[in-house]
């Protein structure tokens, strides 16, 4: 299972998300250095995210069309550039524009590329669980992208570790010559792009998938950007003596940096579980079932007291369930409507992720500002998350081929 396509999906995959993940701790220093208020640098987090959904179906069409390596070297320069010139970006503007390119860079190194490639590089029966491994790549940068953030902003400033995470992301090309896979099978070759999104567009199935996927976004792009700060001033002390303490974790800071990092490595098991899942189960049910789980324990965390227990427990339970959605979700896609657009399909609809993700963390700093509180925003992604369980019980999970036939 563990093909040449599969390992350098994951290290792309792996170095990408590292960075992405990172963005949250940054929150703090670039807002304190230069005065801003929170919504500024929240802002451009959330055009980060939003350039990242548009990006996504076009960088799905040029891999789709001319290559998925030609699509993921265009990510990496993007990604790159973007982050080189952020380090020199003095205004809330310069910041907010410049994640523009970043967004689009984070798109070519993304899901929809690189699941694209290893879903047609995986067989019908291994494929779920293939797509997990890769997504689960993604989730172990996230364990160490916000950790190493913070770790190499108590030796450089915010502007130099930004060029040392640009050189990182063009590491990831030597990684690019194993990225080779079969293109389709004859029948879906004989299929024209139009045709395809045509069906897909007067499916309604692939309208629920497009809404329910808004909901993912909202909820994991506004905790990575705003739940280390939310950590730091809204949890209770670290207490001498505790378990966190005694490893090192002393302040909330500290604390709210490790979250991001435990998100991570829950979400590992939890992705490759869901991968395991999901040629076993229907994916509908499967992903209704997490986006309830999540609401639920969204719920009980703003319900109670904030401490360091509660945010430890948090931080597991909701990473089990973090992007558990993306193969599943992917592996509809595929199921439905077939491997040969998936990187163009998978792309608009992950779109609908981004659009969530950006009102998510807009929504984060421009309520804090307002309210001096989370608390609100947080109970949107709750109404939200309910939302998207809803949803997913209508559609269709049958091919598209066999519907026609």
């Amino acid at each position: 299972m563990l093909t040449p396509v599969l390992i350098s999906g994951c290290i792309i995959l792996m170095v990408g998300f590292s960075i992405r993940a990172s963005f949250g701790v940054f929150q703090l220093p670039i807002a304190n250095e230069f005065g801003w208020p929170r919504a500024e640098f929240s802002l451009a987090i959330a055009i980060q995210n939003l350039a990242w959904g548009i990006g996504q179906p076009i960088f799905g069409a040029i891999a789709d069309r001319f290559g998925d390596r030609k699509a993921i070297v265009m990510g990496v320069i993007c990604y790159a550039a973007g982050l080189v010139l952020s380090s020199f970006a003095t205004t809330p503007g310069a910041h907010q524009l410049l994640e523009i390119l970043v967004g689009f860079g984070i798109a070519g190194m993304g899901f929809g590329v690189i699941l694209a490639v290893v879903g047609r590089a995986a067989s019908d029966e291994n494929r779920s669980m293939t797509l997990g491994i890769a997504t689960a790549a993604g989730s172990l940068g996230q364990v160490f992208g916000a950790p190493a953030a913070e770790f190499l902003l108590g030796f450089y400033s915010w502007q130099e570790v930004f060029l040392i995470f640009a050189g990182i992301v063009g590491l990831a090309l030597f990684a690019l010559p194993m990225m080779r896979a079969p293109v389709a099978t004859k029948a879906e070759l004989e299929e024209t792009f139009s045709e395809i999104l045509g069906k897909a567009f007067r499916d309604p199935s692939y309208g629920l998938i497009f809404v329910g996927f808004f909901s993912c976004g909202y909820q994991l792009a506004f905790v990575t950007a705003h739940f280390p700060a939310l950590v730091t001033e809204m949890s209770g002390p670290i207490l001498p003596g505790s378990i966190l303490h005694t490893m090192g974790i002393t302040t909330t800071a500290a604390l709210g940096a490790v979250s991001i990092s435990l998100i991570g490595l829950a979400n590992i098991a939890g992705t490759l579980y869901a991968g395991y899942l999901g040629k076993r189960y229907s994916r509908k049910y499967l992903l209704a079932g997490i986006y309830m789980g999540r609401t639920l324990i969204a719920a009980a965390f703003i319900a109670f007291p904030i401490t360091p227990l509660t945010v430890v427990t948090f931080s597991i339970g909701m990473g089990s369930l973090w992007l558990a959605t993306v193969p599943l979700t992917s592996g509809l896609v595929a199921h439905i409507y077939g491997l040969r657009y998936m990187g163009t399909l998978y792309g608009l609809v992950f779109f609908s992720h981004q659009l969530g993700s950006f009102l998510g963390v807009w929504l984060g700093g421009t309520l804090y500002d307002s309210t001096g509180s989370y608390v609100t925003v947080w109970w949107i992604g709750v109404g939200v998350g309910l939302l998207s369980a809803i949803v997913h019980l209508p559609i269709r999970e049958v091919p598209l081929k066999l519907r026609e036939v």
